[in-house]
């Protein structure tokens, strides 16, 4: 009984510390260590004897330890950091962020003319400077590496940030047109590896930070994102292989996957428009008769339905994105966002076929079917 109740007042002593410590804690510190405390309240709650009440008093008390230490923030002191994608939405409330924190900001952006760098100009100290930055152009990746290379000299580059991305209208795999494919792999996955591989020379350099904003959907397979989502997945386990091979050289690298949050990466109408009219030009007579063509102009519905669901506070993402870059020991993957972390979680724990029967569920649009299977003979005839 003795063990009981001291095991229950160091639980909540150490969660009592906890909560303290994450009042001055950016990113998903909070939710490691609610885990931490949950496990080892309830694991000393399980304990039946004085021997195995202390085991778990000892490792608690360690592994708490062991975890703050880790979570010390490094100071800023004007650390250079190079953000891309940076016209709006993430990127551009990511900069708008560091700026404030005290950083020296490069914000690589698609049009350096366009509403949001002279905004980002406006808004932000002199420590943040606007690059012209198509990351999929080798001439302005080269171009803005010099000017990097020129303002920070001796200071080194402390951080890169792969937020750059696209989306291309949802739809099935077979109905996305090869140009919707490799537009998100050039985007998403390409244009961060040739950033990543033209400033690695610098991060090596400082021992600093490889951060690649990925997506959930890199992660959980979502119907009607294929070529989304592969290039997401493309771009995850890139980051997990650099995370190896640059860990001998001092560098640290995060994944950061994101649920839904509301940006402009979805478009506009007339993009989606546009879209439409390419998955209508490019299919086979005999698939645009399976699916027809109402199934396809339907497929805005989708689009729509994100945008309503979407969580318009980017604040869980940029302080993950700041853990990631100023954690002396950030962690390997963030996943801001309720959704993300519950369905990474959820697909790596549970029967593929379990997962799929709870996407369908979730995810699917039963309204929405295409034209052969609306068809009653349409069984009887596969069959």
């Amino acid at each position: 009984m003795i063990t009981f109740w001291l095991c229950l007042a160091v639980t909540a002593a150490i969660g009592g510390t906890i909560l303290c410590k994450l009042k001055k804690s950016p990113g998903q510190m909070g939710r490691k260590m609610v885990c931490l405390v949950g496990l080892g309240g309830g694991a000393c709650l399980l304990s039946l004897s004085l021997f195995w009440g202390s085991v778990i008093f000892s490792l608690s008390c360690f592994l708490t330890c062991t975890f703050f230490s880790g979570q010390e923030l490094l100071p800023v002191d004007q650390k250079a950091v190079l953000v891309t994608g940076s016209d709006s939405g993430i990127g551009h409330a990511l900069c708008k962020h560091l700026d404030q924190l005290g950083f020296t900001v490069f914000a690589g952006v698609l049009n350096a003319q366009g509403s949001g760098a002279e905004e980002l100009r406006r808004t932000c100290s002199k420590h943040l400077t606007v690059l012209q930055l198509d990351i999929t152009v080798p001439e302005q990746i080269k171009d803005a590496y010099s000017k990097v290379v020129e303002k920070v000299q001796n200071k080194g580059l402390w951080a890169v940030i792969n937020n750059a991305g696209v989306f291309c209208l949802p739809g099935d795999g077979e109905l996305i047109p090869m140009k919707g494919y490799t537009q998100c792999m050039a985007v998403n996955f390409f244009g961060a590896v040739e950033i990543t591989k033209a400033f690695l020379p610098l991060l090596r350099k400082s021992k600093g930070r490889l951060v690649n904003v990925s997506s959930m959907a890199g992660g959980v397979p979502i119907s009607w994102m294929a070529a989304y989502s592969s290039s997401k997945a493309a771009l995850t386990m890139f980051s997990s292989v650099m995370r190896q091979e640059l860990s001998k050289w001092g560098v640290k690298v995060s994944v950061i996957q994101p649920g839904a949050f509301k940006t402009n990466i979805l478009g506009t109408s007339d993009m989606w428009n546009k879209m439409e009219k390419d998955i209508l030009d490019n299919l086979s007579p005999d698939v645009q008769e399976d699916y027809g063509q109402d199934y396809i102009l339907r497929l805005q519905n989708c689009v729509k339905s994100m945008e309503q669901k979407a969580d318009s506070d980017l604040s869980p993402v940029l302080l993950d994105i700041q853990h990631a870059i100023s954690s002396k020991s950030p962690c390997a993957f963030y996943s801001p966002g309720i959704f993300s972390f519950v369905c990474l979680c959820f697909i790596n724990f549970i029967p593929t076929s379990i997962f799929d029967h709870f996407s369908q569920k979730v995810f699917d649009f039963k309204e929405i079917m295409p034209r052969a299977l609306r068809r009653s003979d349409w069984k009887n005839k596969a069959m």
